[in-house]
Protein backbone atom coordinates (compact mmCIF):
# COMPACT_ATOMS: atom_id res chain seq x y z
CA UNK A 1 0.00 0.00 0.00
CA UNK A 2 1.48 3.53 -1.02
CA UNK A 3 0.92 6.16 1.67
CA UNK A 4 1.14 9.96 1.27
CA UNK A 5 4.17 11.35 2.72
CA UNK A 6 3.69 13.89 5.59
CA UNK A 7 4.93 16.96 4.73
CA UNK A 8 5.43 20.55 6.15
CA UNK A 9 1.81 21.52 4.74
CA UNK A 10 -0.01 18.41 6.64
CA UNK A 11 1.63 19.29 10.08
CA UNK A 12 -0.20 22.71 9.47
CA UNK A 13 -3.18 21.60 8.74
CA UNK A 14 -2.75 19.41 11.56
CA UNK A 15 -1.75 22.09 13.65
CA UNK A 16 -4.44 23.99 12.65
CA UNK A 17 -7.44 21.26 13.13
CA UNK A 18 -6.37 21.05 16.64
CA UNK A 19 -5.92 24.73 16.95
CA UNK A 20 -2.88 24.46 18.92
CA UNK A 21 0.65 24.03 17.87
CA UNK A 22 2.38 23.25 21.42
CA UNK A 23 0.34 19.62 20.97
CA UNK A 24 2.12 18.78 17.55
CA UNK A 25 5.05 17.55 17.67
CA UNK A 26 7.14 16.62 14.55
CA UNK A 27 10.98 16.18 14.07
CA UNK A 28 13.59 15.82 16.26
CA UNK A 29 10.73 17.46 18.85
CA UNK A 30 9.32 13.77 18.90
CA UNK A 31 10.49 11.84 21.65
CA UNK A 32 12.08 8.34 20.97
CA UNK A 33 9.24 6.38 22.88
CA UNK A 34 6.76 6.72 20.23
CA UNK A 35 8.99 4.75 18.47
CA UNK A 36 8.48 1.47 20.08
CA UNK A 37 6.48 0.01 22.52
CA UNK A 38 7.15 -1.72 25.93
CA UNK A 39 9.57 -4.85 24.80
CA UNK A 40 10.81 -2.68 21.85
CA UNK A 41 11.31 -5.57 19.66
CA UNK A 42 9.95 -3.01 16.74
CA UNK A 43 10.88 0.24 16.15
CA UNK A 44 10.00 3.12 13.58
CA UNK A 45 9.72 6.86 14.43
CA UNK A 46 6.49 8.89 13.25
CA UNK A 47 6.60 11.55 10.81
CA UNK A 48 4.42 13.73 13.48
CA UNK A 49 2.72 13.15 17.03
CA UNK A 50 -0.49 14.52 18.37
CA UNK A 51 -1.58 14.97 21.62
CA UNK A 52 -5.69 14.86 21.59
CA UNK A 53 -8.08 16.14 24.00
CA UNK A 54 -11.15 15.19 22.75
CA UNK A 55 -13.33 13.56 20.35
CA UNK A 56 -13.62 16.16 17.64
CA UNK A 57 -10.00 16.55 17.44
CA UNK A 58 -9.53 12.66 16.97
CA UNK A 59 -12.26 12.58 14.38
CA UNK A 60 -11.23 15.53 12.52
CA UNK A 61 -7.78 14.57 12.41
CA UNK A 62 -8.55 11.06 11.08
CA UNK A 63 -10.56 12.70 8.30
CA UNK A 64 -7.89 14.93 7.33
CA UNK A 65 -5.71 11.16 7.56
CA UNK A 66 -8.56 9.30 5.53
CA UNK A 67 -8.82 12.22 2.65
CA UNK A 68 -5.14 12.49 2.16
CA UNK A 69 -4.49 8.82 2.74
CA UNK A 70 -2.15 9.47 5.48
CA UNK A 71 -1.74 6.18 8.50
CA UNK A 72 -2.47 6.51 11.64
CA UNK A 73 -1.40 4.76 14.79
CA UNK A 74 -3.66 5.47 17.70
CA UNK A 75 -1.32 4.92 21.39
CA UNK A 76 -2.10 5.01 24.88
CA UNK A 77 0.78 4.68 27.61
CA UNK A 78 2.64 2.27 25.04
CA UNK A 79 3.03 -0.63 27.30
CA UNK A 80 1.83 -2.87 24.98
CA UNK A 81 4.67 -6.04 24.40
CA UNK A 82 3.70 -6.96 20.36
CA UNK A 83 4.48 -3.55 18.46
CA UNK A 84 0.69 -2.79 18.02
CA UNK A 85 1.39 0.98 19.30
CA UNK A 86 4.46 1.00 16.47
CA UNK A 87 3.78 3.33 14.23
CA UNK A 88 5.38 1.11 10.94
CA UNK A 89 4.62 3.15 8.00
CA UNK A 90 5.17 6.74 9.85
CA UNK A 91 2.88 8.91 9.34
CA UNK A 92 0.83 10.40 12.56
CA UNK A 93 0.49 9.01 15.75
CA UNK A 94 -2.74 9.96 17.95
CA UNK A 95 -1.66 10.20 21.54
CA UNK A 96 -4.71 9.73 23.66
CA UNK A 97 -3.03 9.95 27.02
CA UNK A 98 -4.54 13.33 28.03
CA UNK A 99 -8.02 12.47 27.37
CA UNK A 100 -8.19 10.92 30.86
CA UNK A 101 -11.38 12.27 32.46
CA UNK A 102 -13.91 10.04 34.37
CA UNK A 103 -16.68 11.28 33.05
CA UNK A 104 -19.83 9.69 35.35
CA UNK A 105 -20.25 7.21 37.85
CA UNK A 106 -23.71 5.75 37.44
CA UNK A 107 -24.73 3.64 40.60
CA UNK A 108 -27.88 2.79 40.04
CA UNK A 109 -26.41 1.36 36.50
CA UNK A 110 -23.33 0.05 37.93
CA UNK A 111 -21.73 1.53 35.19
CA UNK A 112 -18.23 4.02 34.83
CA UNK A 113 -18.05 5.98 31.55
CA UNK A 114 -14.60 7.24 31.21
CA UNK A 115 -11.97 8.49 28.48
CA UNK A 116 -9.10 5.71 26.79
CA UNK A 117 -6.41 7.49 28.46
CA UNK A 118 -7.64 6.64 32.22
CA UNK A 119 -4.86 4.45 33.34
CA UNK A 120 -6.06 1.52 35.05
CA UNK A 121 -4.52 2.02 38.41
CA UNK A 122 -7.02 5.40 38.42
CA UNK A 123 -9.83 2.84 37.99
CA UNK A 124 -9.45 1.00 40.81
CA UNK A 125 -8.63 3.50 42.95
CA UNK A 126 -11.92 5.45 42.08
CA UNK A 127 -14.89 3.14 42.05
CA UNK A 128 -13.12 1.17 45.33
CA UNK A 129 -13.37 4.46 47.04
CA UNK A 130 -17.65 4.15 46.33
CA UNK A 131 -17.31 0.60 47.72
CA UNK A 132 -17.56 -1.02 43.93
CA UNK A 133 -15.24 -3.00 41.64
CA UNK A 134 -13.38 -2.83 38.61
CA UNK A 135 -12.33 -6.80 38.34
CA UNK A 136 -9.83 -7.10 35.17
CA UNK A 137 -6.50 -6.96 36.84
CA UNK A 138 -3.94 -7.03 34.34
CA UNK A 139 -0.29 -6.29 35.40
CA UNK A 140 0.48 -3.64 33.75
CA UNK A 141 -1.21 -1.00 36.02
CA UNK A 142 -0.30 2.01 34.45
CA UNK A 143 -1.98 0.75 30.83
CA UNK A 144 -4.07 3.10 29.73
CA UNK A 145 -8.13 1.42 29.93
CA UNK A 146 -8.38 2.17 25.83
CA UNK A 147 -5.09 -0.14 25.65
CA UNK A 148 -6.54 -2.71 27.85
CA UNK A 149 -9.99 -2.73 25.46
CA UNK A 150 -8.08 -2.70 22.25
CA UNK A 151 -5.91 -5.69 23.58
CA UNK A 152 -8.51 -7.36 25.60
CA UNK A 153 -6.63 -7.64 28.07
CA UNK A 154 -6.46 -10.64 30.64
CA UNK A 155 -4.80 -10.41 34.44
CA UNK A 156 -5.06 -12.36 37.09
CA UNK A 157 -8.44 -12.16 38.22
CA UNK A 158 -9.65 -13.40 35.16
CA UNK A 159 -10.24 -17.04 36.75
CA UNK A 160 -12.97 -15.79 38.40
CA UNK A 161 -14.10 -12.51 36.62
CA UNK A 162 -13.45 -12.96 32.98
CA UNK A 163 -11.49 -10.51 31.08
CA UNK A 164 -12.05 -6.92 29.76
CA UNK A 165 -14.43 -7.93 27.36
CA UNK A 166 -16.51 -8.49 29.90
CA UNK A 167 -16.65 -5.68 31.13
CA UNK A 168 -17.15 -3.29 28.41
CA UNK A 169 -21.03 -2.47 28.07
CA UNK A 170 -20.32 0.25 25.36
CA UNK A 171 -18.34 2.47 23.84
CA UNK A 172 -17.83 5.59 21.68
CA UNK A 173 -15.44 5.43 18.48
CA UNK A 174 -13.88 7.26 15.65
CA UNK A 175 -14.12 5.11 12.39
CA UNK A 176 -11.25 5.50 9.98
CA UNK A 177 -13.44 8.05 7.79
CA UNK A 178 -13.63 10.06 11.25
CA UNK A 179 -17.10 9.66 11.81
CA UNK A 180 -18.10 9.07 15.89
CA UNK A 181 -20.05 5.95 16.23
CA UNK A 182 -21.78 4.57 19.65
CA UNK A 183 -21.37 0.66 20.13
CA UNK A 184 -23.31 -0.84 22.80
CA UNK A 185 -24.59 1.11 25.74
CA UNK A 186 -25.37 0.96 29.38
CA UNK A 187 -27.65 -1.54 28.67
CA UNK A 188 -26.78 -5.02 30.17
CA UNK A 189 -28.97 -7.39 27.26
CA UNK A 190 -28.08 -7.28 23.90
CA UNK A 191 -29.36 -9.03 20.91
CA UNK A 192 -29.85 -6.18 18.45
CA UNK A 193 -27.67 -7.13 15.59
CA UNK A 194 -23.56 -8.02 14.86
CA UNK A 195 -21.90 -7.53 17.89
CA UNK A 196 -19.99 -4.50 16.56
CA UNK A 197 -18.74 -3.31 20.33
CA UNK A 198 -17.17 -6.93 20.88
CA UNK A 199 -15.33 -6.48 17.52
CA UNK A 200 -13.69 -3.39 18.19
CA UNK A 201 -12.49 -4.80 21.74
CA UNK A 202 -9.18 -6.69 20.75
CA UNK A 203 -8.58 -5.38 17.76
CA UNK A 204 -5.99 -3.55 18.46
CA UNK A 205 -6.41 -0.02 17.36
CA UNK A 206 -7.13 -1.83 13.70
CA UNK A 207 -10.65 -0.70 13.56
CA UNK A 208 -11.75 2.15 15.00
CA UNK A 209 -10.60 4.81 17.50
CA UNK A 210 -11.95 4.44 21.03
CA UNK A 211 -12.65 8.17 22.49
CA UNK A 212 -15.12 6.84 25.41
CA UNK A 213 -16.01 3.59 27.15
CA UNK A 214 -18.90 2.22 29.63
CA UNK A 215 -17.30 0.13 31.88
CA UNK A 216 -19.59 -2.49 33.93
CA UNK A 217 -19.03 -2.36 37.96
CA UNK A 218 -19.37 -4.72 40.68
CA UNK A 219 -20.11 -4.32 44.51
CA UNK A 220 -16.66 -4.78 46.04
CA UNK A 221 -15.90 -7.83 47.66
CA UNK A 222 -15.61 -6.78 51.17
CA UNK A 223 -12.63 -9.77 52.20
CA UNK A 224 -9.68 -10.80 50.35
CA UNK A 225 -6.72 -13.45 51.51
CA UNK A 226 -4.00 -15.14 49.19
CA UNK A 227 -2.19 -18.54 49.95
CA UNK A 228 1.26 -19.07 48.91
CA UNK A 229 1.69 -22.93 48.59
CA UNK A 230 5.13 -24.29 47.95
CA UNK A 231 5.82 -27.24 46.00
CA UNK A 232 9.00 -29.23 45.05
CA UNK A 233 8.47 -28.67 41.56
CA UNK A 234 6.40 -26.89 38.77
CA UNK A 235 4.70 -29.79 37.54
CA UNK A 236 3.26 -31.44 40.57
CA UNK A 237 2.17 -27.69 41.35
CA UNK A 238 0.47 -27.00 37.82
CA UNK A 239 -0.93 -30.82 38.10
CA UNK A 240 -2.66 -29.70 41.06
CA UNK A 241 -4.40 -26.81 39.36
CA UNK A 242 -7.97 -29.21 37.63
CA UNK A 243 -8.33 -30.50 41.56
CA UNK A 244 -8.65 -26.82 42.30
CA UNK A 245 -10.56 -26.13 39.69
CA UNK A 246 -13.28 -29.12 40.08
CA UNK A 247 -13.50 -28.51 43.58
CA UNK A 248 -16.05 -25.59 42.85
CA UNK A 249 -14.35 -23.44 45.82
CA UNK A 250 -13.37 -20.83 42.38
CA UNK A 251 -9.96 -18.93 43.42
CA UNK A 252 -10.17 -15.12 42.19
CA UNK A 253 -6.57 -15.99 40.88
CA UNK A 254 -4.79 -19.40 40.58
CA UNK A 255 -0.84 -17.99 39.52
CA UNK A 256 2.63 -20.12 39.13
CA UNK A 257 5.67 -19.18 39.75
CA UNK A 258 9.48 -21.11 39.77
CA UNK A 259 12.14 -20.10 42.49
CA UNK A 260 14.03 -18.15 39.70
CA UNK A 261 11.15 -15.05 38.71
CA UNK A 262 11.22 -14.86 42.59
CA UNK A 263 14.51 -14.36 43.31
CA UNK A 264 14.91 -12.08 40.03
CA UNK A 265 11.92 -10.38 41.89
CA UNK A 266 13.72 -10.18 45.05
CA UNK A 267 16.77 -8.40 43.24
CA UNK A 268 15.22 -5.83 41.38
CA UNK A 269 12.64 -4.92 43.78
CA UNK A 270 15.23 -4.95 47.07
CA UNK A 271 12.65 -7.05 49.62
CA UNK A 272 12.28 -10.22 50.61
CA UNK A 273 9.59 -12.47 49.29
CA UNK A 274 7.68 -14.66 52.67
CA UNK A 275 9.73 -17.32 51.14
CA UNK A 276 11.93 -18.57 48.41
CA UNK A 277 12.91 -21.92 49.69
CA UNK A 278 10.87 -23.70 47.01
CA UNK A 279 11.14 -24.73 43.45
CA UNK A 280 7.97 -23.63 42.36
CA UNK A 281 5.08 -22.04 44.06
CA UNK A 282 1.46 -21.73 43.40
CA UNK A 283 -0.21 -18.23 44.55
CA UNK A 284 -3.91 -17.95 44.86
CA UNK A 285 -6.46 -15.39 45.75
CA UNK A 286 -9.66 -15.82 47.28
CA UNK A 287 -12.25 -12.97 47.87
CA UNK A 288 -16.26 -13.03 49.16
CA UNK A 289 -18.51 -10.63 51.22
CA UNK A 290 -17.73 -12.44 54.76
CA UNK A 291 -14.41 -13.85 56.53
CA UNK A 292 -16.23 -17.42 56.59
CA UNK A 293 -17.23 -17.69 52.82
CA UNK A 294 -13.54 -16.74 52.17
CA UNK A 295 -12.26 -19.08 54.94
CA UNK A 296 -14.33 -21.84 53.77
CA UNK A 297 -13.07 -21.31 50.22
CA UNK A 298 -9.26 -21.50 51.01
CA UNK A 299 -9.42 -24.35 53.56
CA UNK A 300 -11.33 -26.20 50.79
CA UNK A 301 -8.12 -26.03 48.88
CA UNK A 302 -5.52 -25.66 50.92
CA UNK A 303 -6.46 -29.38 52.11
CA UNK A 304 -6.36 -30.29 48.43
CA UNK A 305 -2.80 -28.67 47.70
CA UNK A 306 -1.47 -30.74 50.84
CA UNK A 307 -3.26 -33.77 49.78
CA UNK A 308 -1.59 -33.07 45.95
CA UNK A 309 2.03 -32.86 47.18
CA UNK A 310 2.12 -29.24 48.57
CA UNK A 311 5.41 -28.73 51.67
CA UNK A 312 3.32 -25.93 53.49
CA UNK A 313 0.17 -23.42 52.94
CA UNK A 314 0.91 -19.80 53.79
CA UNK A 315 -2.01 -17.47 54.50
CA UNK A 316 -1.78 -13.91 53.68
CA UNK A 317 -4.48 -12.68 55.81
CA UNK A 318 -2.29 -9.34 56.88
CA UNK A 319 -2.13 -6.54 54.41
CA UNK A 320 1.70 -6.38 54.87
CA UNK A 321 2.15 -10.11 53.90
CA UNK A 322 -0.31 -9.66 50.64
CA UNK A 323 1.65 -6.18 49.58
CA UNK A 324 4.56 -8.60 49.61
CA UNK A 325 3.47 -11.39 47.53
CA UNK A 326 1.62 -9.15 45.17
CA UNK A 327 4.30 -6.54 44.30
CA UNK A 328 6.77 -9.13 44.06
CA UNK A 329 4.56 -11.07 41.32
CA UNK A 330 3.81 -7.55 39.63
CA UNK A 331 7.48 -7.22 39.44
CA UNK A 332 8.13 -10.25 37.26
CA UNK A 333 8.51 -8.73 34.26
CA UNK A 334 10.47 -6.02 34.76
CA UNK A 335 12.68 -8.15 36.82
CA UNK A 336 13.37 -10.64 34.15
CA UNK A 337 14.14 -7.62 31.65
CA UNK A 338 16.54 -5.94 34.14
CA UNK A 339 18.19 -9.22 33.96
CA UNK A 340 19.24 -9.46 30.63
CA UNK A 341 19.91 -7.66 27.56
CA UNK A 342 17.02 -8.21 24.85
CA UNK A 343 14.42 -10.52 25.16
CA UNK A 344 10.91 -11.64 23.32
CA UNK A 345 7.72 -13.02 24.64
CA UNK A 346 5.44 -15.81 24.61
CA UNK A 347 1.63 -15.30 25.47
CA UNK A 348 0.69 -18.54 24.92
CA UNK A 349 -3.03 -19.60 26.04
CA UNK A 350 -4.02 -23.48 26.20
CA UNK A 351 -6.21 -25.87 28.21
CA UNK A 352 -6.18 -25.92 31.75
CA UNK A 353 -5.48 -29.12 31.34
CA UNK A 354 -2.34 -28.78 29.10
CA UNK A 355 -0.81 -25.88 31.51
CA UNK A 356 1.95 -28.91 33.14
CA UNK A 357 2.66 -30.33 29.56
CA UNK A 358 3.31 -26.63 27.86
CA UNK A 359 5.58 -25.79 31.03
CA UNK A 360 7.72 -29.06 30.64
CA UNK A 361 8.14 -28.21 27.15
CA UNK A 362 9.26 -24.86 27.64
CA UNK A 363 12.17 -26.55 29.79
CA UNK A 364 13.15 -28.95 26.49
CA UNK A 365 13.31 -25.98 24.48
CA UNK A 366 15.55 -24.31 26.50
CA UNK A 367 18.11 -27.25 26.34
CA UNK A 368 17.36 -27.79 23.11
CA UNK A 369 18.47 -24.32 21.69
CA UNK A 370 20.73 -23.24 24.62
CA UNK A 371 18.99 -20.25 25.46
CA UNK A 372 17.92 -19.01 28.71
CA UNK A 373 13.87 -19.25 29.45
CA UNK A 374 11.85 -17.67 31.82
CA UNK A 375 8.04 -18.46 32.85
CA UNK A 376 5.42 -17.42 34.77
CA UNK A 377 1.54 -17.12 33.96
CA UNK A 378 -2.12 -17.49 35.06
CA UNK A 379 -2.51 -21.53 35.67
CA UNK A 380 -6.16 -20.82 36.79
CA UNK A 381 -6.72 -20.07 32.79
CA UNK A 382 -4.19 -21.44 30.82
CA UNK A 383 -2.21 -18.40 29.63
CA UNK A 384 1.45 -18.58 30.10
CA UNK A 385 4.22 -15.92 29.64
CA UNK A 386 7.26 -16.76 28.42
CA UNK A 387 9.81 -15.00 28.24
CA UNK A 388 13.21 -15.97 25.57
CA UNK A 389 16.17 -13.78 27.07
CA UNK A 390 19.20 -12.91 24.70
CA UNK A 391 21.85 -12.45 27.73
CA UNK A 392 25.23 -11.92 26.10
CA UNK A 393 24.37 -13.42 22.52
CA UNK A 394 25.29 -11.64 19.21
CA UNK A 395 22.58 -10.39 16.76
CA UNK A 396 23.00 -13.35 14.60
CA UNK A 397 22.60 -16.03 17.24
CA UNK A 398 20.04 -14.30 18.99
CA UNK A 399 17.74 -13.49 15.79
CA UNK A 400 18.51 -17.70 14.95
CA UNK A 401 17.68 -18.98 18.52
CA UNK A 402 15.02 -16.70 19.17
CA UNK A 403 12.90 -17.62 16.13
CA UNK A 404 13.57 -21.36 16.27
CA UNK A 405 12.48 -21.49 20.25
CA UNK A 406 9.28 -19.06 19.27
CA UNK A 407 8.71 -21.59 15.86
CA UNK A 408 8.86 -24.96 18.26
CA UNK A 409 6.63 -22.82 21.40
CA UNK A 410 3.84 -21.77 18.97
CA UNK A 411 4.10 -25.46 17.46
CA UNK A 412 3.64 -26.98 20.91
CA UNK A 413 0.52 -24.63 21.90
CA UNK A 414 -0.80 -25.87 18.38
CA UNK A 415 -0.85 -29.57 18.94
CA UNK A 416 -2.49 -28.51 22.56
CA UNK A 417 -5.19 -26.82 21.22
CA UNK A 418 -3.90 -23.51 22.42
CA UNK A 419 -3.62 -19.97 20.80
CA UNK A 420 -1.07 -17.44 20.14
CA UNK A 421 -2.09 -14.74 22.31
CA UNK A 422 -3.84 -15.11 26.31
CA UNK A 423 -3.67 -11.23 26.56
CA UNK A 424 -1.01 -9.66 24.97
CA UNK A 425 -2.52 -9.33 21.47
CA UNK A 426 -0.60 -9.67 18.02
CA UNK A 427 0.52 -6.78 17.33
CA UNK A 428 3.04 -6.42 14.56
CA UNK A 429 5.57 -8.85 16.23
CA UNK A 430 3.12 -12.11 16.32
CA UNK A 431 1.28 -11.76 12.68
CA UNK A 432 3.85 -14.59 11.20
CA UNK A 433 2.30 -17.11 14.23
CA UNK A 434 -1.41 -16.02 14.19
CA UNK A 435 -0.95 -16.70 10.21
CA UNK A 436 0.10 -19.65 11.05
CA UNK A 437 -2.19 -20.62 13.66
CA UNK A 438 -5.72 -19.89 12.09
CA UNK A 439 -7.41 -21.08 8.99
CA UNK A 440 -7.35 -19.44 5.49
CA UNK A 441 -11.14 -19.25 6.04
CA UNK A 442 -10.67 -17.56 9.04
CA UNK A 443 -8.53 -15.12 8.00
CA UNK A 444 -9.84 -14.05 4.90
CA UNK A 445 -12.89 -13.22 7.17
CA UNK A 446 -11.05 -11.00 9.60
CA UNK A 447 -9.35 -9.29 6.35
CA UNK A 448 -13.04 -8.81 5.54
CA UNK A 449 -13.97 -6.88 8.88
CA UNK A 450 -10.77 -5.02 8.45
CA UNK A 451 -11.83 -3.54 5.30
CA UNK A 452 -15.39 -3.01 6.15
CA UNK A 453 -14.00 -0.67 8.68
CA UNK A 454 -10.98 0.70 7.29
CA UNK A 455 -11.04 0.19 3.15
CA UNK A 456 -8.07 2.14 2.86
CA UNK A 457 -6.15 0.49 5.22
CA UNK A 458 -5.39 3.58 7.11
CA UNK A 459 -5.82 2.87 10.86
CA UNK A 460 -2.80 0.83 12.17
CA UNK A 461 -1.81 -0.58 9.14
CA UNK A 462 0.51 -3.70 9.04
CA UNK A 463 -1.11 -5.16 12.38
CA UNK A 464 -2.49 -8.23 13.34
CA UNK A 465 -3.29 -9.75 9.60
Amino acid sequence: MEYKSVTLKDINCIKDIINDSERVFCGEYINEDYSHDELGGAKKMPDVVVKVLSTEEVSRIMKYAYENNIPVTPRGSGTGLVGAAVPIHGGIVIDLTNMNQILELDEENLTLTLEPGVLLMEISKYVEEHDLFYPPDPGEKTATIGGNINTNAGGMRAVKYGVTRDYVRGMEVVLPNGEVVEFGGKVVKNSSGYSLKDLIVGSEGTLGIITKAILKLLPLPKKAISLLVPFNDLGQAIDTVPKIIKSKAIPTAIEFMEREAITSAEEFLGKKFPDNSSNAYLLLTFDGNSLEEVEAAYEKVADICLEEGAIDVFISNTEERQESIWTARGAFLEAIKASTTEMDEVDVVVPRNKVAEFVKFTKDVEKKHKIRIRSFGHAGDGNLHVYILRDDLDKYQWEKKLNEAMEDLYDKARQLMGQVSGEHGIGYAKKLYLNEALSASNLEIMRGVKKAFDPKNILNPDKII
